[in-house]
């Protein structure tokens, strides 16, 4: 009895000692999936709402809607590399800033996401062409 008390001790301890170390930092995959220019991909990030600025306009769009227009954007415009050349952290929110390049030109990217339901969402995209 006392080594069923024991081992159940252990198994409660392993579990919250491995519920507080990240198995991977989600910006690190949103950054990978730009970098391949994947859409399916970075749609797993996406929040309810994400917020997009694409050519000088913003517009929060639905998940679904969001995926769609990403998914435009990389097809008409195919990426060729993603670098990401700053990042940091401020009141809860994640980002990084990088640049995409792609076939028709350069873009800033920033990426802004934020902690829901104990995991990371993407709820902006910024890019704005570089000259």
């Amino acid at each position: 009895m006392n080594r069923f008390f024991h081992n159940i001790a252990l198994v409660c301890c392993f579990t919250t000692l491995f519920s507080f170390i990240p198995f991977s930092n989600s910006i690190d995959d949103v950054a990978g999936a730009m970098k391949s220019g994947n859409a399916d991909m970075l749609s797993r990030y996406f929040d309810n709402m994400v917020e997009i600025t694409l050519h000088e306009r913003s517009h929060a769009y639905s998940r679904s809607q969001a995926e769609t227009i990403i998914r435009d954007f990389f097809k008409c415009y195919g990426v060729k590399s993603f670098k990401i050349v700053n990042r940091g952290s401020s009141n809860g929110t994640d980002f990084c800033i990088g640049d995409l390049e792609t076939r028709h030109g350069e873009f800033r990217t920033t990426i802004f996401m934020k902690y829901r339901s104990q995991k990371q969402v993407l709820q902006e995209l910024r890019f704005v062409g570089k000259k």
